[in-house]
């Protein structure tokens, strides 16, 4: 049987990030150009910026990407890019260059959706994993529960209603002064700290999920206390997102009997939520799934991995596709 090719493209918010992927589940490269350094200066990533530096880093990353494959273009099956969400100027970038790139090589264009990338990103980590699964994606625009019902079927289960989690802990690491990106940066101090702070719960009907009343009075006792330890204040902040995502996911395991778990986007990159997660698995029949690191943040191989699963699927796109910001799953 042939193996198959896709290039991957994503684009969505301050990475710049080209792939290839054979079969959906092998890297053959995954070229990353991040912008953190320069979305750092101004605390947090500015859509303009981030868009005019997607111009500039494109197409070299793409070229490195083939590189580094070790094939020439026409051996691409496909050419998948993200489509949506994200930001709408930097999403143009992505899929301008794959439409020109379809057109000129004459291969199919497939429009990926992000989420469905951060969910395909463990495929690549572990190759034997496959539907049907539950995924809590928790990143900085998104926090669903998702029963994956087959490679793409998506049902979701619950979503936040307010601020998604990578927001929150964003929003608390700047009050905080610690800056952007904040959840690395959070991650880090919290280590230092002990969790021995009363944090309020939100709880809302069902799967669904609100973390802003959380954020709200982290930032409120800071306020009003300034002194307050902050190592302590971000363990302490750590812990309750932890703990409602775990009390969330055993709800769906009861409510679904499903109790293979993946976990995905940036925010699984969180050492404690990892580690919380993993005590999971000491109870019966639980399994859990997160990527390795590099590719819980934004990267192309996800988006090439979840095009793959498109691209047998037969879901090919024409040259009209355009940008959605606010795609849903």
């Amino acid at each position: 049987m042939k193996d198959t090719l896709i290039l991957g493209i994503e684009s969505s918010c301050d990475e710049t990030s080209v792939a290839v992927v054979k079969n959906g589940r092998e890297v053959l490269s995954n070229v990353i150009n991040t912008q953190i350094s320069i979305h750092e200066l101004y605390g947090g990533v500015v859509p303009e910026i981030a868009s005019r530096n997607h111009v500039e880093n494109i197409s070299p990353v793409m070229k490195e990407a083939i590189k580094q494959a070790n094939i020439k273009l026409d051996e691409i099956d496909g050419i998948a890019c993200t489509y949506g969400p994200g930001l709408v100027g930097a999403l143009l970038v992505g899929v301008a260059y794959a439409k020109a790139l379809s057109y000129a090589s004459g291969k199919p264009l497939i429009a990926t959706n992000h989420i469905e990338g951060h969910i395909a990103a463990n495929y690549i980590t572990y190759k034997d994993l496959k539907p049907p699964f539950l995924t809590l994606l928790i990143s900085g625009g998104n926090t669903q529960l998702v029963l994956v019902k087959d490679y793409t079927e998506f049902e979701i289960l619950g979503k936040t209603r307010d601020d998604a989690v990578g927001e929150a802990f964003d929003k608390v690491a700047r009050v905080i002064g610690l800056g952007y990106p904040g959840g690395p940066k959070m991650d880090n101090l919290a280590k230092q700290g002990v969790p021995n702070i009363e944090l309020p719960k939100v709880h809302v009907d069902g799967l669904d999920f609100s973390f802003s009343g959380l954020k709200t009075a982290v930032i409120n006792l800071h306020h009003k206390m300034p002194d307050i330890n902050k190592a302590n204040l971000a363990a302490s902040f750590e812990k309750n997102i932890a703990e409602i995502l775990i009390e969330h996911t055993r709800k769906a395991i009861k409510e679904t009997g499903i109790t293979k778990i993946a976990l995905a986007g940036g925010v699984s990159a969180n050492s404690y939520i990892r580690q919380e997660f993993s005590k999971l698995q000491n109870e019966k029949n639980i399994e859990i799934y997160y990527p390795e690191l590099k590719l819980c943040t934004d990267n192309a191989a996800m988006i090439a991995s979840a095009g793959y699963y498109n691209f047998i699927k037969g879901n090919i796109s024409d040259l009209t596709l355009n940008a959605v910001p606010n795609l849903k799953l």
